[in-house]
């Protein structure tokens, strides 16, 4: 197989997504993907469908996906560390939920998605032990689901108020990145969370992070919080994105050569309520990533 940065090349162009989970739009006034898509084009160039395979895909996904438009596959019930999870019944159900999505990569947050056996509804979500130890079995994970998939997967940074183990969370996929030979997805609010949590600035450890492996972004809104003391950010994906993340997005985006898509998570929001954030991040699109709809029509 080629190296990474070789297949990268025949990765489309998505431009700037909206991402969507089983039954985000049943809470009352929630974000209608599809008319995100038709009242401000160019803010919904594709879905990023978050999956857990016992849920299966609700209407909006499928609806999205039976007219054709863009997805990615955001999966939400693996530990990438776990060989038993890459097991025979739960692969059959991925291959068949690509074949009706037809996303054009698979991503997820590469942390601790269950406790024990996977099991409906848990939902569990912790960061990695950031050492050296963790990489090489998460490496092996995210091959492992390439091979049986034959799609790129990038692991994303997943959100976190505690982080246990010596590496920065930057230099942790880092090296998980050249251990898989894969690409990236970085998380702006996630890791705005890592670096407060650590008392860093927001661009703690930029210089030495491959950003040219980072394929995808997420920008959302968090809010500040503190308990018994404990100041922590709440991944709330609402309405108002912390300066931080904002930060870390413009140097991301400036620095992350191949770029190809954006998603503002948003999705238990009003559409009015969210389009300044659209607008926002659109306006740090590069060029080749803001017209990739009209490239592709």
């Amino acid at each position: 197989m080629p190296a990474f940065l070789d297949r990268v090349r025949d990765l489309p162009r998505l431009g700037l997504g909206v991402s969507t989970e089983y039954g985000a739009r049943r809470q009352d006034g929630a974000l209608d993907p599809a008319a995100l898509r038709t009242q401000h084009p160019g803010y919904a160039d594709f879905l990023e469908v978050g999956v857990e395979i016992v849920k299966g895909l609700d209407e909006d996904a499928l609806a999205w996906a039976a007219r054709g438009w863009p997805t990615t596959y955001h999966f939400l019930d693996v530990n990438l560390d776990e060989p038993a999870d890459l097991d025979a019944a739960w692969l059959a159900a991925v291959r068949a939920t690509i074949e009706r999505l037809r996303p054009a990569w698979l991503c997820g947050d590469a942390g601790l998605w269950h406790f024990g056996a996977r099991d409906r509804g848990q939902m569990l979500l912790l960061p990695p032990v950031l050492v050296p130890e963790a990489v090489a079995p998460m490496a092996a994970g995210i091959v492992a689901l390439r091979e049986a998939t034959g799609l790129e997967v990038l692991p994303e940074n997943p959100p976190g108020s505690l982080f246990v183990g010596e590496l920065h969370l930057l230099d942790f996929f880092a090296r998980l990145a050249d251990a898989a030979d894969t690409g990236l997805l970085v998380d702006c609010a996630h890791l705005a969370m890592f670096q407060r949590a650590r008392g860093l600035p927001p661009l703690a450890a930029f210089d030495a992070f491959p950003w040219e492996r980072v394929v995808e972004l997420h920008i959302a809104g968090g809010k500040a919080a503190e308990v018994d003391g404990l100041p922590w950010i709440d991944d709330d994906h609402g309405p108002e994105v912390l300066a931080d993340t904002w930060a870390i997005a413009e140097a991301a985006i400036e620095r992350a050569t191949n770029l190809r898509a954006v998603i503002v998570e948003c999705e238990r929001n009003p559409i009015a309520t969210v389009a300044p954030i659209f607008a926002r991040a659109q306006g740090l699109l590069p060029p080749a990533l803001r017209g990739a709809a009209e490239a592709r029509a």
